[in-house]
């Protein structure tokens, strides 16, 4: 407690201090970052690791080719975990197809494995952030990865597991280039021939900003990587339409509603690093507004979140501006959305039917437009409140569904199970 104390302290001293909030608003002071808390750490952070450093020749490497590697000590929850843990840093491809380096963890446990290459799976973290301390290559090794121990289970069935920094070395979110950042890291685990897994069946599985990953990779297996041996995808909670998302997180909203808010100064931050002339602070925000996205800039998800719900970006934008009619605002988010291209390889998707982050309307007209254009689809409505809530009750079918798949089962027949409401249901977003 008193080292938190002291370095809530010393960021908010540090930082630009807050505006003041309209009553109507989030009034939560300035907190912490989680960055200040990992520096106090002995182990060191990617900024300051040279192990991430990118060679100056990347673009010599192919996608998937290994820069450099090492074995690492696991934690989770603080406690050393007995599994080998091998990281590799890998060439990949940004949003517009330059060469970058980015890590992936690829976890092994001790339970033998007979018959056939161990299975893989390549679980996408929600990492939802805006610095690199906060991608699972480093919160792996301080015990404070969030999902951590939702991979217990498979590791248990002896299982490896793949755990990529798909959002790179930027950090950034919902883009195109996670897939690729996912299927590199798989051709990078491949590539390792010390770790057995050239010949591996692979599943992907993430929730939320992890389903965005983990589906981005499934949509653009054919095309980019035809050689990652892909036998199915489960994800949930993802936002599918940018624009439809964007629309309804800029406004304030209803009760639990309003902590969507928070996914817009997130989208904002992260964008405006791939599309610094299209998410222009300057020209978009207010001072005040420009304040609070500085602050947004070197967080992770945690207080990200409650920093910006119940805080609408809407009201920090110039006077006459607006997403939609800010120049080339709508064609970005239009080109990062999902549906560019239907996955050649079974889908089990979740989502619940009152998720006060990523609501209906911005999910089903990509389940039906995949559904219509033929996808080896699962699509099933959790009846539950609340996107956390949903995380947790989809995550048990998933378990069983990879698991199955993985082990050789047939992926079950195509089912579109989508939400079926009264008109006088009102449900987020409609």
């Amino acid at each position: 407690m008193a080292v938190v104390v002291v370095v809530s302290g010393v960021g908010v001293a540090a930082a630009e201090p807050y505006p003041p909030f309209p009553p109507d608003q989030n009034q939560l002071p300035q907190l912490p970052t989680e960055p200040e808390l990992y520096d106090l750490l002995p182990i060191p952070t990617p900024a300051e690791d040279p192990w991430y450093d990118t060679p100056s020749d990347i673009g010599s490497y192919g996608p998937g080719q290994i820069i450099r590697s090492r074995n690492v000590q696991t934690r989770v929850l603080g406690i050393p975990f007995p599994v080998d843990t091998k990281q590799l840093l890998y060439r990949t491809n940004d949003v517009r197809d330059n060469p970058i380096a980015t890590a992936t963890s690829v976890i092994t446990p001790g339970i033998p494995w007979q018959g056939s290459p161990r299975p893989v799976v390549s679980f996408q973290e929600a990492i939802d952030s805006t610095n690199t301390s906060c991608n699972p290559s480093y919160t792996l090794q301080t015990g404070t990865m969030k999902e951590a121990a939702l991979v217990v289970g498979w590791l248990a069935q002896g299982f490896a597991i793949n755990i990529p920094d798909f959002n790179g070395q930027f950090n950034t979110f919902n883009t195109q280039d996670e897939g690729k950042m996912v299927l590199d890291s798989l051709r990078a685990m491949k590539n390792d021939a010390t770790l057995g897994l050239t010949n591996s069946g692979i599943a992907l599985y993430g929730y939320s900003g992890g389903g965005s990953g983990s589906i981005r990779a499934a949509e653009q297996r054919a095309t980019y990587a035809p050689d990652v041996n892909l036998l199915g995808t489960a994800f949930g909670g993802t936002p599918a339409d940018l624009r439809a998302q964007a629309r309804y997180a800029v406004l304030q909203q209803p009760g639990l509603t309003g902590i969507s808010n928070f996914t817009m100064w997130l989208g904002f931050a992260s964008l405006s690093r791939e599309f610094p002339d299209v998410f222009d602070a300057e020209e978009l925000l207010t001072p005040e507004g420009r304040t609070i996205l500085r602050d947004m800039e070197s967080r992770c998800v945690y207080t990200i979140a409650l920093s910006g719900m119940y805080r609408p970006i809407s009201d920090y934008f110039q006077p006459g501006k607006t997403l939609e009619t800010a120049p080339g605002v709508v064609d970005v988010l239009e080109a990062q959305s999902l549906g560019k291209h239907i996955p050649d390889t079974p889908l089990f998707w979740f989502h619940g039917m009152w998720d006060e982050l990523i609501p209906p309307a911005v999910v089903l007209p990509t389940v039906n437009d995949y559904w219509n254009r033929g996808a080896d689809l699962r699509f099933v409505t959790i009846p539950l409140p609340e996107h956390v809530v949903n995380a947790v009750a989809g995550w048990p079918p998933a378990v069983a569904w990879i698991s199955a798949v993985l082990r050789g089962l047939p992926p079950g027949p195509r089912i579109k199970a989508d939400f079926q409401l009264p008109a006088s249901w009102n449900l987020p977003g409609s």
